[in-house]
């Protein structure tokens, strides 16, 4: 995908109230910009760290500007905007990138799932009769100096949530699918964060157990062409 206004270049002086930051462009001013990443950023959020942010076209909005990658100490690159990762996927799957997921013919997005919840993806094919495939999408940005990614970095009761969902799903009888959009150039496999919030992690062993399928595709960033796409599965390991 190609961000919606170039990418601009700057240093990130401080993140705070956690959706807010503060950055300083190339010409010398600091603007406040949006920061959409509700986890702790950990590894990915060092002041006086080279950033990259872009223009909303919604004039409307109070911060106009989006903090979207940040380069690492260790020079890698991470996308901090989760918001960016459904589309990603979407992506993604509609370019076949995902082989697992390219026989269905219908995707939809947000579906409505049991009383109060919502399924990130639907995969459909209506032309053959075939069961339907749920996927929750879940960003990395955690990365560490082994070239693991590990997920989450911060204690994620909603997270769980959607585990849960997709092991009742998989009972039904559906295909159901935990996708990790993995925006970081550093990682090569991604991991449950047991010491981070090991409830996730005992979830995500038992909906593997009850055919919960995961995969974990990694982003390839273009800062020049301000782009961003998935290119490649790379390992989940649960040891």
């Amino acid at each position: 995908m190609i961000f919606e206004n170039p990418l601009l270049e700057g240093v990130l002086i401080k993140r705070y109230k956690r959706f807010l930051a503060d950055v300083k462009v190339k010409e010398g001013s600091v603007v406040t910009v949006h920061c959409p990443n509700t986890g702790s950023m950990t590894n990915c959020s060092d002041p006086g760290s080279r950033v990259w942010i872009n223009r909303s076209n919604n004039e409307k909005r109070k911060y106009q500007y989006t903090l979207q990658i940040i380069q690492t100490e260790t020079s890698n690159l991470v996308g901090i905007n989760t918001n960016v990762a459904n589309d990603l996927v979407v992506e993604a799957i509609r370019k076949n990138k995902v082989k697992s997921l390219s026989a269905y013919g219908n995707l939809r997005r947000e579906v409505v799932f049991g009383q109060s919840s919502r399924i990130d993806i639907k995969l459909e094919n209506p032309a053959v009769e075939s069961n339907d495939c749920y996927v929750e999408v879940k960003n990395v940005s955690y990365g560490c100096s082994n070239g693991a990614g590990l997920f989450p970095d911060a204690v994620t009761v909603r997270g769980q949530k959607h585990l849960r969902n997709l092991i009742t799903i998989r009972k039904s009888g559906d295909r159901a699918m935990l996708l990790f959009c993995v925006q970081h150039s550093g990682i090569d496999f991604v991991r449950p964060a047991d010491g981070v919030d090991p409830a996730y992690g005992s979830l995500l062993r038992e909906a593997i157990g009850s055919g919960v399928e995961v995969l974990a595709v990694k982003a390839e960033f273009d800062i020049q062409s301000s782009k961003i796409y998935l290119s490649h599965e790379i390992p989940v390991i649960l040891s």
